[in-house]
């Protein structure tokens, strides 16, 4: 049903449309289809009757269009890590960046270099136009996997961090030892060989540890399962976050 209702919505809407008014839209979607108290989104703090189980299995907000790794991500911000002075935010998924945006207490910057998300800034991750040490705090939340020169983003990160100041970086994970291989460069075959078209490798958690401490961060692999509320939630049995500090 939900896949059906974007469809027809996206061909009747337009573009322009249709990102300035998502939350309206997605809200009386919501209220018709998914009332109800069994499920909560701890980002926009709505309870519904169920997620939207998109086709990888994954659980979507109906009201917001959270994922679940954009939930646990707000449950660690919110509860584990402070964020203060200026953070910048690689990417960022739409329910997050308007909830940051509104956080008190912070200089919230987001960027994007390929025009696909919110953002206040277009920065390429590999040679961020920003001064050495001017943030306190950076989420980089799965796009490592799409960069080339991982390693200059990642030596990228590190200058542009002040000392004291930490990093939050998820991407896809695989047991054993990074996958990458340069003669794969077709969408169908980054496909097949990483798991999605515009992928260009799957890491460990280890391998990704080692390369960030290798530019110099400290790396702290965090593991979250069995989560009290998960299921209410809609989070995943098991998440893997790395938090790195300069």
């Amino acid at each position: 049903m939900y896949q059906t209702v974007k469809k027809i919505v996206k061909v009747i809407v337009p573009k322009s449309l249709l990102q300035k008014n998502e939350t309206w839209f997605r809200a009386m979607h919501a209220s018709v289809f998914y009332r109800g108290k069994q499920q909560h989104c701890n980002i926009c703090e709505h309870h519904f009757s169920r997620f939207i189980i998109l086709e990888n299995g994954d659980k979507l907000c109906p009201f917001c269009g959270s994922i679940s790794r954009n939930r646990l991500l707000w449950m660690i911000l919110s509860t584990q890590i402070k964020l203060k002075g200026r953070v910048l935010h690689f990417s960022p998924s739409r329910p997050l960046f308007r909830k940051l945006k509104k956080k008190a207490g912070i200089d919230y910057i987001s960027t994007d270099f390929e025009n696909e998300f919110l953002a206040d800034k277009k920065l390429d991750i590999t040679n961020v136009d920003e001064a050495s040490e001017s943030f306190d705090s950076i989420i980089c939340y799965h796009v490592l996997e799409h960069i080339a020169d991982d390693i200059q983003a990642m030596r990228e990160l590190y200058r542009i961090l002040k000392e004291g100041g930490f990093a939050i970086i998820q991407t896809p994970f695989k047991e054993g030892d990074i996958y990458e291989n340069d003669a794969i460069v077709s969408a169908k075959d980054r496909l097949a060989h990483f798991g999605q078209a515009d992928h260009v490798r799957i890491y460990s958690a280890d391998g990704l540890m080692k390369r960030l401490q290798s530019v110099g961060f400290q790396v702290d692999i965090k593991v979250f399962e069995n989560i009290e509320g998960a299921d209410k939630l809609g989070l995943k049995a098991k998440e893997t976050v790395l938090l790195c500090q300069k």
